[in-house]
C-alpha cells in the first residue's frame, strides 16, 4: 500500500504551503472565510502524522489586494501604511482565523495539539535583483491618465491589456527566516505553527544588523522551501488549484505529471513548461527542497490530497537517485 513519505520520520516536522485563494477566496464575505478556514482545517487534519509537528505557509494575494483597495479608497483622509506593514497585517488576520479553525478541529478528534500563529519576518538582500526590476503585481487596477500620479507616489506601474495601470513591486529571493529558532522548536515538539504567511514580512539587515522593513513581496512557495530546508523537514507539500503538474498544460496535448527528478524538473523549468507565475515557483522550490534534503515534495490540489496521499494523484518532484516511480500513481504504487 502507498505511503506518503513523511511518515516515515515521525520526528520531523512537515512543511505545508497553499495560496490565499485556498482559504479565503471571497475576502469580503467574513462568514464565507470562516466555513472555508474550517473546511481547509479538515483537509490538513489528513497530513499531519500523529505527534508531528507542521509548518504552514500562507499565501496573502487576495488579502493584500483588498487592503489596498481600503487604502485607496480612503487615501485622502488616512496614510498608507507600508507593504511590509501590510504583509504583517494579514499574517494575523488570516493567521487567526486558520489556528482557530485547527483548533477546533483537532479538539474535535481528541488530538491534543497546540496552534500558534508566528509573525514571520524574512530577509532579503538589499541587492537582490528583484528590487531593480520590480514585476510582482498587486492591488487593483487604475486608469491609465494616472501614470504619472501613481509614480509621483514613488510606485512602479504597468500597463495590462484592456484592464489599465496595475502597480508592480519586487519579489527578491528570500535568504534567512528571523524567528526560525521558534518556528523549529514548536513544530519538533509536535505542534502546529503558522509561520511565514504571505512569504513571510520582507525586511533587509542594515550597516547595524538592524533589521528594516522593504517595500517587497516575498514568494511564499520559496519561503515554504527555506523553512523546509532549514528545518531539514519530512516534507514540503504545496497546495495549488490544480490536482498535480502538466505537460502542455490547457493544450491538446495536456499531459499529468506523476513524478519527476530535480534534474527533469529544472529542464522542464529552463523549457517554459511551468509558467513563472503559477506553477514555476512551486515546481522550482520543490526541486531545491528535493535536492537540498534528499527527500520528495509534493504538489497537488486541496481536494487532490486525499488521492495524492494514496499515491493515485498529485505531482511528486524526487531527488535524481530516486528515480523508481516509488511516488508514481497508477500500477507501479498499488503493490508497495
Amino acid at each position: 500500500m502507498f505511503t506518503a513519505p513523511w511518515y516515515e520520520i515521525p520526528d520531523r516536522p512537515l512543511v505545508l504551503a497553499f495560496g490565499g485563494n485556498a482559504l479565503l477566496p471571497d475576502p469580503d464575505d467574513p462568514s464565507g472565510a470562516e466555513q472555508r478556514a474550517e473546511e481547509f482545517a479538515a483537509a490538513l487534519l489528513m497530513v499531519i502524522p500523529d505527534h508531528s509537528g507542521l509548518v504552514l505557509v500562507h499565501g496573502n494575494g487576495p488579502q493584500v489586494g483588498t487592503i489596498l483597495l481600503r487604502v485607496e479608497a480612503t487615501r485622502d483622509q488616512i496614510p498608507a501604511d507600508p507593504l511590509d506593514v501590510l504583509v504583517a497585517e494579514t499574517q494575523g488576520s488570516i493567521g487567526y482565523l486558520l489556528a482557530r479553525a485547527l483548533r477546533n478541529a483537532l479538539r474535535a478528534r481528541n488530538r491534543h495539539v497546540e496552534v500558534a500563529t508566528v509573525a514571520t519576518q524574512v530577509v532579503v538582500e538589499a541587492d537582490d535583483g528583484g528590487f531593480s526590476k520590480p514585476t510582482k503585481p498587486i492591488g487593483p487596477f487604475y486608469d491609465s491618465s494616472r501614470r504619472v500620479e501613481l509614480e509621483a507616489q514613488g510606485w512602479d506601474v504597468v500597463e495590462v491589456a484592456n484592464r489599465g495601470l496595475r502597480r508592480v513591486v519586487a519579489s527578491p529571493h528570500p535568504r534567512r527566516v528571523v524567528e526560525l529558532h521558534t518556528i523549529g522548536d514548536a513544530a519538533r515538539h509536535g505542534h502546529v505553527v503558522i509561520a511565514g504567511g504571505g512569504g513571510g514580512i520582507p525586511v533587509v539587515e542594515d550597516a547595524n544588523g538592524d533589521l528594516v522593513g522593504v517595500e517587497a513581496v516575498i514568494d511564499k512557495d520559496r519561503t515554504a522551501a527555506l523553512l523546509a530546508r532549514s528545518l531539514h523537514s519530512a516534507g514540503l507539500v504545496i497546495l495549488t488549484a490544480v490536482p498535480a503538474a502538466y505537460l502542455h498544460y490547457g493544450t491538446p496535448q495536456e499531459q499529468v505529471i506523476n513524478e519527476v527528478t530535480v534534474s527533469e524538473a529544472r529542464e522542464l523549468l529552463d523549457a517554459g513548461e511551468f509558467p513563472p507565475g503559477s506553477m514555476g515557483p512551486k515546481i522550482e522550490a520543490l526541486a531545491d527542497y528535493a535536492e537540498a534534503i534528499g527527500r520528495p515534495g509534493l504538489v497537488t490540489s486541496v481536494p487532490g490530497l486525499a488521492g495524492a496521499l494514496k499515491g493515485e494523484t498529485g505531482t511528486w518532484v524526487v531527488p535524481d537517485d530516486q528515480a523508481d516511480a516509488r511516488y508514481s500513481s497508477a500500477a507501479s504504487t498499488s503493490s508497495t
